[in-house]
């Protein structure tokens, strides 16, 4: 250990203490930037796989980037319907002549839908089954239905406007 002086000198100037402890190392530990690192790689890595949502219509949202979209009648079968997966929308038909549109996102993760049959839109992710006359749940976990997306029908009826 290393003497120092008192700094108001006595008698005989003597020693009376030892080197005060030292102040700790400036910065962080390597254990701190080890756990902070890993704190941010695994906030990134979340939200990577975090789905994208906005079932609200708001811009950027597949209502509204669907807007002007046109299909053909002759494309979505009765009792069925034909997912548009560039605009993320399902068109149906639940019965003759009868057309609906909904986002094709569904509200359990946020996975694009993948089949239309039975008189049901399914989510391959976790099984949601979604109807394709009001995009109401009929299974799975879906929390909500799938949002309406708003269309209109050509006056001869051959093709589907997305609104």
């Amino acid at each position: 250990m290393t003497a120092y002086r008192d700094p108001q000198p006595t008698s005989g100037d003597v020693m009376t203490s030892t080197t005060p402890p030292a102040a700790p190392a400036s910065g962080p530990t390597r254990r701190q930037v080890l756990v902070a690192g890993g704190a941010v790689a695994a906030t990134a890595a979340l939200a990577a796989c975090a789905p994208a949502r906005s079932d609200d219509g708001a811009a950027g949202s597949p209502a509204a980037s669907a807007a002007g979209t046109i299909v053909k009648t002759a494309d979505v079968p009765e009792g069925g319907g034909t997912i548009l997966r560039d605009v993320q929308v399902v068109v149906t038909q639940p019965s003759k002549g009868t057309y609906k549109a909904f986002t094709a996102v569904c509200t359990h993760e946020g996975c694009l839908v993948a089949k239309v049959a039975d008189g049901a839109i399914d989510c391959p992710c976790h099984g949601a089954q979604f109807s394709i006359s009001d995009g109401s749940v009929l299974g799975g976990p879906a929390p909500a239905p799938l949002s309406a997306v708003p269309l209109s029908v050509s006056s001869d009826g051959s093709t589907i406007t997305l609104s």
